[in-house]
């Protein structure tokens, strides 16, 4: 059998298969272009789900008349000449692909003029690339593409496509995403002369998270962090949803790279670590997040689609992302907005002077120590001061931990002898007791409304935190095997292991090479002298060859303190004193992730004056 070239048509007709999947795809690479040129508005004009009619018309440079018949031939391109272009690549498009791939499997118009030309030009294409022949047009400046009968010459593929209704809603979420790339760029998207979506440019922050709440919904926005963290050449920036503020599904995870809209593991891998311990079991969190960082650092010519990139530094990348949103749910305490002014009543506090941002599921969160028995080094009796005022006095601050604080303070304090707050001095964030609902549930008064606590949850938060302060303070204690424990693993594990010797020292593991496909575990972390530490070293060999990065060692010590906080907090039905719930309320206001518990429930809610005057209809 003898080689053959094959046919111009066919080969873009192949390159469609990879490009190309269905009318969204058309969307996409033609939107990309768009930008690139420069357009500050796009209308995007879709019949039958794009099956029919595709139209998307820009106001970009142009294309001048030479250069259309480029426009539709395969790897013709104006945005790199060299591979060092390819390697620091900041446009949307690069590979010369997208026209010449959806010509050859639907009828392509291409209408474009320059701001000098005279008029704009039209050239039609069917994927030979041949018999261009420019006709002049009044179109204005900027660019039109038709793109009709979408695989009308392939009915194999067109089978494939879904019903009208789906294939529309394809489209219309990814215009969704699109817009969340560009706030700089106007969109209008129709289906069947009809207007779906219409996104006015957004350059203030205000008009910004408007468009976020048109795609997102107004509750994401009540309900996110705003964020900017730049470290090391790298930023991150964009809106991370509280915690208590999660989905079912990863629908809601918008994640860009120089502008690009992307999809990737490490990525992900890092935003579940930052959400470990704070999110409630299978829930997802939703964030729209950009990455700018140095174009040379990042493939992005992984993939034709190019939803998928390739960083550099790999490790360097995961661990920014982590501590950067680590760290952003970890300042959301209550009061952490809070200016210094003091607040003289509680009639006379604003609504803009509130230290509460009071979404019903607000977030926080922080530190934490080891209960300890016994009443014997518990300081003297506090003053009212202590509670009436915003501080924390020193003599609180010797405290070690909450149940050491609601045990000697009952002890301390008989129930007729209860300070009572002094509200004329300043109101801390979560305000003060007033009751112990069912024994359950802290009542408390703000200046801006009222809070209820989930008592055990909140210290089961307040304890955990501690332990992991303290713990890691000490460092991570390193407990020699009586009998070292062989593990037969791959040689690319075997050399893994060796190659991370003091990562592993670091987290409290001794282990040593002991052969081409042998490691030997000498030492393990004390606190997981009980726990499967063969597993757990398996799963961090692969954590480290998937993400370059491995986090379960911490996990499982994670889960041990996590448990000891539970088994050590303030159980329901346990009465609490006044003294005893103030004494909770302040040490919430000082821990980080608060918000939730271990086990990523709501730890408090809170209601305004203006939800309560809602509820009884007050001023209507």
């Amino acid at each position: 059998m003898r080689i053959h070239a094959l046919p111009t048509q066919l080969v873009n007709q192949i390159a469609a298969g990879e490009v190309v999947e269905r009318p969204a795809s058309v969307v996409k690479e033609l939107v990309e272009n768009c930008f690139d040129a420069g357009a500050t508005q796009i209308q995007i004009d879709v019949e039958q789900g794009g099956t029919r009619q595709i139209r998307i018309r820009d106001n970009g440079c142009g294309i001048v008349k030479d250069d259309l018949a480029l426009a539709l031939s395969r790897h013709a391109t104006s945005k790199i000449a060299s591979l060092d272009d390819l390697e620091h690549v900041i446009s949307m498009g690069f590979r010369g692909e997208a026209l010449p791939s959806i010509s050859s499997v639907a009828r392509l118009t291409l209408i474009s003029r320059t701001a000098d030309a005279e008029c704009a030009w039209q050239v039609s294409a069917d994927g030979t690339e041949q018999n261009f022949d420019p006709q002049p047009d009044p179109h204005p400046p900027g660019t039109t593409v038709d793109v009709r009968d979408l695989f009308y010459n392939t009915p194999a593929r067109r089978k494939f496509l879904k019903a009208e209704k789906t294939e529309f809603s394809h489209i219309e979420s990814l215009i969704q995403k699109l817009a969340l790339a560009r706030f700089d760029v106007g969109f209008v998207l129709n289906h069947n002369q009809r207007e779906v979506l219409n996104l006015k440019p957004a350059a203030m922050q205000a008009a910004q998270e408007k468009r976020i709440a048109a795609i997102c919904g107004s509750a994401f926005v009540e309900n996110c962090v705003k964020i900017d963290f730049a470290a090391s050449g790298l930023h991150l920036h964009g809106w991370v949803g509280l915690p208590t503020f999660s989905r079912s599904q990863q629908d809601m995870q918008f994640f860009y790279v120089n502008g690009r809209l992307i999809k990737d593991r490490l990525v992900a891998h890092a935003v579940k670590q930052a959400y470990q311990d704070v999110l409630y079991h299978g829930r997802h969190p939703v964030f729209v997040l950009y990455l700018e960082l140095d174009p040379a650092l990042v493939d992005v010519n992984a993939h034709p689609t190019k939803l998928e990139v390739r960083f550099r530094e790999g490790r360097m990348v995961h661990d920014f992302l982590f501590q950067a949103l680590h760290r952003s749910l970890a300042d959301q305490r209550p009061g952490a907005a809070l200016v210094a002014e003091q607040i003289e009543t509680v009639g006379e506090v604003s609504a803009a002077q509130t230290p509460l941002r009071t979404p019903l599921n607000q977030q926080t969160s922080l530190p934490l120590t080891m209960p300890e028995s016994g009443v014997d080094s518990m300081p003297q009796r506090p003053t009212p001061e202590a509670f009436g005022a915003y501080r924390y006095p020193s003599e609180r601050a010797n405290m070690s931990d909450v149940a050491e604080q609601i045990t000697a303070y009952g002890k301390l304090y008989p129930q007729s002898d209860r300070v009572k707050p002094n509200i004329e001095s300043a109101i801390p964030p979560l305000g003060f007791a007033l009751a112990h609902i069912h024994n359950i549930y802290i009542l408390a008064e703000t200046a801006n409304g009222i809070i209820l606590v989930d008592a055990h949850a909140a210290h089961e938060r307040v304890t955990y935190e501690r332990l992991k302060q303290h713990y890691h303070n000490r460092a991570i204690v390193s407990q020699p095997l009586l009998l070292p424990i062989k593990l037969q693993v791959t040689a690319a594990e075997a050399d893994l292991a060796e190659q991370e010797h003091e990562f592993f020292m670091n987290l409290g593991f001794e282990i040593n090479r002991s052969g081409p496909e042998t490691v030997v575990l000498r030492a393990t972390p004390a606190l997981l002298a009980k726990a499967d530490v063969d597993q757990l070293v398996r799963d961090i060999l692969a954590d480290l060859a998937t993400h370059g990065v491995s986090h379960k060692a911490q996990e499982s010590i994670n889960a041990i303190l996590a448990t000891m906080a539970c088994h050590s907090s303030v159980r329901a039905k346990r009465k609490l004193s006044i003294e005893e719930m103030n004494a909770l309320l302040r040490d919430m206001e000082q821990t980080e992730r608060i918000g939730q518990c271990n086990h990523g429930r709501p730890t408090w809610v809170a209601l305004s004056h203006q939800d309560l005057d809602r509820f009884f209809m007050r001023g209507q």
